[in-house]
């Protein structure tokens, strides 16, 4: 293991240990220590592309909505030794996946279809199809969302069927469906699931899949060098791709535009992609702004959600061997993870003969990772892990603090009227009717007494940390210790104090 591995690795474990009630970081500051891993991550970069013998790599980072990293080595064309940019088109392959699902929502956001509809309205040949058992319920076109159908996975047969046509793609599912599981029990990858989606889009909107996602999210998104037919993208732009075989690299032909390219057709550059990255991180927090996207912001963070649980991974290893267990599951159109720490990371992988490539973006700290490979199945989603966890820890990121309430910041000032002593609490009308059944005054009294002697004079009361619209904590620093107090309010209006702890936390080194 090299040195500065070692190096990250340490690091990383001594940050996990800073705790949420750290000081926040200015917008500033937080840019500031995020440009400081720049160096880091170009080594880890370009020593990762050279292991895993990538012609050519790209990387992007995204940060409260701009790309404000990328990084470029190898080539796009080893023969012409033209060099990989920002402007370089990639096939991303089941990164493709997500549009798919997003325009899916956005005909159903306009009326047209619902996710909860047999998908046999829009296909009727999947009326007849002979189920895994008798009792099955019909396929749904959610179920074609979250991979739930009950097809088997179709790694890489499904991959070589990118370009057959509709009618082709209709044939096969008349001769017959092979189920592995009876729909809406199970995680299984399915492309055939996904190319299903790209028809029901032609059959609801009347135009392809191609051309609705170009003019309703591609262009108002700002993606004008994104393609579906590699024929139509510019010699100089265009990612060759290539296998490693024998010690050299072998390429591979390119894969035409059809039926099955709604699951792993597209072709798109860093400059573009990072601006669909951009549109889903303007997604959190939900707010009271005007709807100005190409879907609305709530359909977003439905895609963003977890809807089929896929697997626990109690032995995660991150790259730096920081063991993290995570779990993985699947959204609209998206994978999900949520990590040990309570990270959730929402993106996807695309592999394809000759590419590979991954995108991944952490709602609650404002980033975006994008990596293009022109390797076959080139495994960018390593990388991009790495590149998280490094950035995490050496740049100290935090959350993005939740805006807090009204109602919770007066609650909380009128609590700290009532410490340590609780007289005269009940009158105050500030508590539900279960509190004073859950809590006793006499024993309220006796512990936050005992915990302020504890901590000593309170030199500071911090902001109010929210966890949500009604719950959330605060920290009231003491000379000796630091005092925690958290509390739940109810559902009713107004809402009232149901749930409160205090305890005395270490003083946090600054």
């Amino acid at each position: 293991m090299k040195k500065y591995t070692l190096l990250l690795l340490l690091l990383i474990l001594l940050f996990a240990s800073v705790t949420k009630n750290s000081v926040a970081q200015t917008p500033s500051k937080r840019l500031t220590n995020i440009e400081a891993t720049f160096p880091i991550i170009d080594k880890i970069f370009k020593e990762y592309a050279e292991k895993n013998h990538f012609p050519g790599f790209a990387f992007g980072l995204v940060v409260d909505g701009k790309l404000v990293h990328t990084v470029n080595v190898g080539f796009t064309n080893l023969d012409n030794k033209t060099a990989v940019t920002t402007q370089s088109d990639f096939r991303i392959a089941s990164m493709t996946k997500s549009f798919t699902a997003m325009a899916i929502l956005k005909l159903r956001d306009e009326g047209k279809l619902k996710l909860d509809d047999p998908v046999y309205l829009y296909i009727p040949e999947m009326k007849g199809q002979s189920n895994l058992t008798n009792d099955a319920a019909p396929i749904t076109v959610r179920h074609l969302l979250i991979h739930a159908a009950g097809f088997p996975e179709d790694n890489p047969w499904g991959d070589r069927q990118l370009a057959i046509t509709d009618d082709a793609m209709i044939s096969m599912i008349k001769k017959g469906i092979s189920f592995s599981n009876a729909p809406g029990i199970a995680y299984e990858y399915s492309n055939m699931g996904f190319a299903m989606l790209g028809y029901i889009i032609k059959k609801v909107s009347g135009q392809t899949y191609e051309k609705y996602i170009t003019a309703n999210i591609l262009i108002p998104l700002g993606m004008r060098h994104t393609y579906w037919d590699y024929k139509a993208v510019p010699a100089n732009q265009l990612a060759h791709g290539y296998r490693w075989l024998n010690e050299q690299w072998v390429e591979q032909p390119l894969l035409g535009d059809g039926a099955y390219g709604a699951m792993g057709g597209m072709i798109t550059t860093m400059d573009d992609f990072s601006k669909y990255v951009a549109f889903h991180l303007a997604a959190w927090p939900a707010r009271n702004d005007a709807e100005t996207g190409v879907v609305r912001r709530s359909s977003l963070r439905e895609m963003h959600h977890l809807w089929n649980l896929n697997q626990l991974v109690a032995n995660y290893k991150y790259p730096s061997g920081r063991v993290c267990p995570i779990l993985l599951g699947y959204g609209y159109g998206l994978n999900y993870t949520r990590d040990c720490d309570n990270k959730i990371i929402v993106g996807h992988s695309g592999g394809l003969p000759g590419f590979g490539s991954n995108w991944r973006i952490l709602q609650d700290y404002g980033i975006g990772v994008i990596a293009f490979s022109n390797l076959t199945y080139a495994s960018a989603s390593t990388f991009n892990m790495q590149v998280i966890d490094t950035l995490i820890a050496l740049a100290q990121l935090q959350p993005i603090p939740l805006k807090v309430s009204g109602i919770l910041e007066q609650r909380k000032n009128e609590l700290i009227k009532l410490l340590p002593g609780w007289n005269n609490a009940a009158p105050t009308g500030i508590f539900a009717e279960n509190f004073f059944m859950d809590y006793f005054p006499d024993a309220l009294s006796k512990e936050a007494t005992a915990i302020f002697a504890k901590a000593g004079k309170i030199i500071k009361v911090n902001d109010f940390i929210a966890a949500n619209n009604l719950r959330g904590s605060f920290l009231m620093e003491g000379e000796k210790a630091n005092i925690e107090i958290s509390f739940t309010l109810t559902p009713e209006t107004p809402p009232l104090i149901q749930e409160y702890h205090i305890k005395l936390v270490d003083k946090v080194a600054k």
